[in-house]
């Protein structure tokens, strides 16, 4: 999977999408924010404490952003 490269795709995805980024996990976090933008509907949420796990360790930056975020599109403001 290390050469799997499917970012020409995430153009094709046009659904409300939030991609999280933490500074302690292993995927780049600018790399996850770039993500965002190639999505037509797409968000980043940065968790600044966090790792892959940044539900536990950045729970309230990550759970504040989450909900933030279906909220958004429950009021369809994408």
């Amino acid at each position: 999977m290390a050469n799997w490269d499917r970012s020409k795709d995430l153009g094709k995805i046009t659904v409300p999408t939030l991609v999280i980024g933490a500074r302690y996990d292993t995927m780049d976090p600018a790399h996850m924010e770039w993500m965002s933008k190639q999505v037509k509907h797409g968000r980043y949420l940065y968790c600044p404490n966090g790792s892959h796990f940044a539900f536990i360790d950045d729970h309230d930056v990550y759970f504040r952003g989450l909900a933030q975020f279906i909220r958004d599109v429950d009021e369809g403001k994408f």
